[in-house]
């Protein structure tokens, strides 16, 4: 991967089969593609039951800049105007003020979670250290019936993950 997180068949490993809470697993997927010549961006994807939930990739957050209106739709100028201001927004709108996020940020959130003990990770700033942390097998049914208050509080594209967490353990 070359994103310090080693290779993309041991992160996957870890993902569906170390951390992936037992009800989960054969029901979430993760999936990495890679293209050539694209200074080694990827695009990080996560299936629930067969079909895509969330996306994660340099053009996924550039759409989001554009469809919320940060930036012009450049797309007509070429690849230069298609990624015009992109880096400048980029730390403009830190993740936690985003609903759209980076193949870079998918691995260092990943770091992040990987590193700091689970209650610290469902109760972070960070939504997508939350993602990892919802479908983690380490989260007990006393915490996950805590949980269930705060749903709501979750931006919509996390919802998904909160409720697929708690159905299976209702």
């Amino acid at each position: 991967m070359g994103k310090a997180l080693g290779s993309w068949s041991g992160m996957r490993k870890y993902l569906e089969q170390e951390m992936l809470a037992e009800s989960l697993k054969g029901r979430v997927r993760y999936n990495c593609t890679s293209y050539k010549n694209t200074d080694n961006c990827k695009i990080f994807e996560i299936f629930i039951d067969g079909n895509i939930s969330k996306q994660f990739s340099f053009e996924t957050v550039n759409t989001y800049f554009i469809d919320m209106g940060y930036k012009e739709d450049s797309a007509l100028t070429g690849l230069s105007g298609y990624w015009d201001g992109f880096f400048t927004l980029l730390q403009q709108y830190p993740a936690t003020e985003r609903t759209e996020y980076t193949d870079e940020e998918f691995c260092e959130t990943l770091e992040t979670y990987r590193n700091q003990d689970i209650q610290e990770s469902i109760q972070s700033d960070n939504p997508l250290v939350r993602m990892f942390a919802i479908l983690d097998r380490r989260l007990g049914k006393r915490t996950l019936q805590k949980l269930k208050d705060k749903v709501n509080l979750q931006p919509e594209w996390l919802k998904q993950f909160y409720n697929l967490r708690l159905s299976e353990n209702s």
